[in-house]
């Protein structure tokens, strides 16, 4: 047996272990904040910090030529909203409330073989006090040397939330390096009800969408399914436009009308124009994406549109 015919057979038993290899479950965290993009504003949709537990579950043999993947998620998260300036002299200075939003939340993400995902959750929360947003948000500012905090005494009432939400993705094109995805999405509940429409346009070294960064299923169960590229690397682009029919981050909570002469009632925008563009990378156990959203006004108040930045990083196993 000579050497060429030992390093062949040793070179395909390497490949073979890297087509066949795949993570069944994954943990991540993904920070949101208005500061990533290095301008010193600190307004409006101003910080997210989620945690991420996601894991796949096992496909019947017989579903397995439509189903591609089936995830089961689980997150626990916050958001942090602050008017022009996390910093007001007074009232009047209020063009969006101080919120907090802590939930949790139970999703399930199905991913079918025409590269069409359907992806459904379950959030409860709670909105003002209760959600801690003053207390996170001092304890940024004082550990990084921020400015003084002053106007969540003008913050949000307090409420429970439960809310509803369906995302659907469809592949519509795809030539060599370029794809383009409708995507769009659903809320039902007291706390966020609405629906969203758009398109995502991927470019470089990116996966079918039931195996890709693109709709959170860089995790699989089976074995069998040949992703286009080993490892994602890709950057994209996702315009959609938000129809907003409720909003307790601006108007409060739904069953708790209590009405202050500072608050910001009934002046949201119905409609958002939303900008997003970043880039993904997966490497082995790792996954990476990051990008940049632009927002029009939320509120007919608000001086200023609405901009931040997302850091996700996960790790498979």
């Amino acid at each position: 047996m000579n050497l060429k015919f030992i390093f062949s057979i040793v070179a395909v038993f390497i490949a073979s272990q890297s087509i066949a290899q795949s993570y069944k479950s994954e943990f991540g965290l993904q920070a949101d904040n208005d500061s990533f993009l290095g301008q010193g504003s600190d307004r409006y949709y101003t910080n997210g910090l989620f945690i991420n537990f996601n894991t796949a579950l096992k496909i019947k043999d017989a579903d397995t030529a439509k189903l591609k993947n089936k995830i089961l998620g689980f997150e626990v998260g916050q958001k942090l909203y602050n008017p022009q300036n996390g910093h007001i002299p007074g009232p009047t200075y209020i063009d969006r409330p101080f919120a907090g939003y802590l939930y949790a939340e139970l999703n399930l993400n199905l991913l079918y073989a025409n590269e069409s995902n359907l992806k459904l959750g379950a959030q409860v929360g709670v909105i003002g006090p209760g959600a801690a947003g003053e207390e996170v948000q001092t304890f940024i500012h004082n550990t990084f040397g921020f400015y003084h905090l002053d106007g969540w005494e003008y913050e949000i009432h307090d409420g429970a939330q439960l809310n509803l939400s369906a995302e659907y993705n469809k592949l519509l094109y795809r030539q060599s390096v370029i794809d383009a995805s409708l995507t769009t999405k659903a809320a039902l509940g007291n706390g966020f009800t609405g629906a969203s429409a758009g398109l995502m346009f991927r470019a470089g070294n990116y996966n079918q969408l039931y195996s890709s960064v693109s709709t959170q299923s860089t995790v699989s169960s089976l074995k069998n399914v040949a992703p286009l590229h080993q490892h994602e690397f890709f950057g994209y682009y996702k315009p959609a436009i938000n129809y907003v029919a409720y909003d307790a981050t601006i108007q409060g909570s739904l069953f708790n009308k209590t009405v202050y002469p500072y608050q910001v009632i009934d002046t949201k925008k119905p409609f958002i124009f939303s900008n997003q563009v970043g880039g993904a990378y997966t490497t082995n156990h790792w996954v990476f994406d990051a990008s940049v959203i632009f927002n029009t006004h939320a509120t007919e108040e608000q001086h200023r549109s609405e901009q931040w930045g997302v850091v996700a990083v996960y790790y498979r196993y």
